[in-house]
């Protein structure tokens, strides 16, 4: 094995992944829980391990193959903790209602399609998204206003960092009984989340430019809303697309701790706190995935459009 992977090769470390690949599958199909069985799944993480590992430490000249393999290394890594996760559930025998194998969460999954659309369009279209862009928009626009006016940036701006510290579970209850048990309290909870990181972030965007470029700028004959613009909002773009990433999680995780304290039957964290009451883990744990995905496909979709606006900055620059 380490002669093999000793200088890898895209055709040999292909080899030993799907090697592993297919003893993980026929482990999988025939799960029996002997010493025999368990030193297998060592042997098995241990190739898993030493594969992924060439494949990483593999250095190709063209870009794509370098994306490419920067996709394939975690997506390797965490379809092996998937069959991990499904010998040691089923191996052991753990109940379901302690923790679901991953089969038992894609076959509840695959089956509970309309309820889980109906819990993502009521969570995350109708609070998620529009509280994202309501609290971000929020928190940059004042963000400039704190900036134009000095003292609101030295008075709010510590009361911006006060309000951040406030309890999500002493907000969510206070927030439906103002908006009611719909997505609007929902919304109103993400809207708050997401306000005071932007802020800050922004705030601390906009003192990015150094007195030299100010200096520049002014010996040209720009004021302050031509510097703002000009100079000041593309160098603070880093920031704010920063606090939007952040602000991409915080939203989803608000909504869902908010559904917890009143909401119609429907939604996801209306789903997570019944299926508990009733020991369905396995709609639990899908529901977790729908979310898990949701926001990881959120959050790159807005990684994308950082890469196209922020193309200039030194952190992409580098890795070209």
């Amino acid at each position: 094995m380490n002669a093999l992977l000793a200088r890898p090769s895209p055709i040999s470390i292909a080899a030993v992944l799907l090697v592993t690949g297919a003893l993980f599958w026929t482990m999988a199909r025939n799960i029996s829980g002997g010493a025999l069985f368990w030193f297998g799944v060592i042997v098995l993480w241990g190739l898993a391990w030493a594969g992924n590992s060439a494949l990483a430490a593999v250095n190709v000249a063209s870009p794509l193959a370098r994306r490419t393999i920067a996709l394939a290394v975690p997506a390797v890594f965490g379809i092996t903790l998937l069959f991990l996760w499904e010998l040691v559930a089923k191996g052991f025998h753990i109940p379901l209602v302690l923790l679901p194998a991953p089969s038992d969460i894609w076959a509840r999954l695959s089956s509970s399609l309309p309820i889980l659309g109906a819990d993502f369009v009521q969570t995350f279209i109708r609070a998620v998204v529009p509280g994202w862009i309501a609290g971000s928009v929020a928190g940059f626009v004042v963000a400039i206003v704190c900036d134009a006016v000095p003292f609101l940036k030295r008075g709010l701006l510590p009361l911006g960092n006060l309000a951040a510290a406030l309890p999500m579970v002493g907000i969510a209850p206070i927030m439906v009984m103002w908006f009611g048990f719909d997505w609007q309290s929902k919304m109103a909870v993400v809207v708050i989340m997401t306000f005071f990181p932007m802020l800050v972030n922004a705030v601390t965007g906009l003192d990015a430019a150094d007195r030299l470029e100010r200096d520049l700028m002014r010996s040209y004959g720009a004021g302050y809303w031509s510097t703002l613009v000009k100079l000041r909002l593309p160098l603070a773009m880093p920031f704010v697309f920063n606090a939007l990433k952040i602000n991409s999680t915080l939203a989803l995780i608000g909504a869902i701790v908010a559904e917890f304290f009143g909401t119609p039957i429907v939604g996801m964290g209306f789903r997570i706190s019944t299926e508990v009451g009733k020991l369905g883990l396995d709609m639990v744990w899908a529901e977790i995935t729908v979310a898990a995905v949701a926001g990881s496909a959120f959050y790159g979709l807005i990684a994308l459009v950082e890469r196209a606006v922020t193309f200039w900055h030194p952190s992409y620059r580098s890795r070209r």
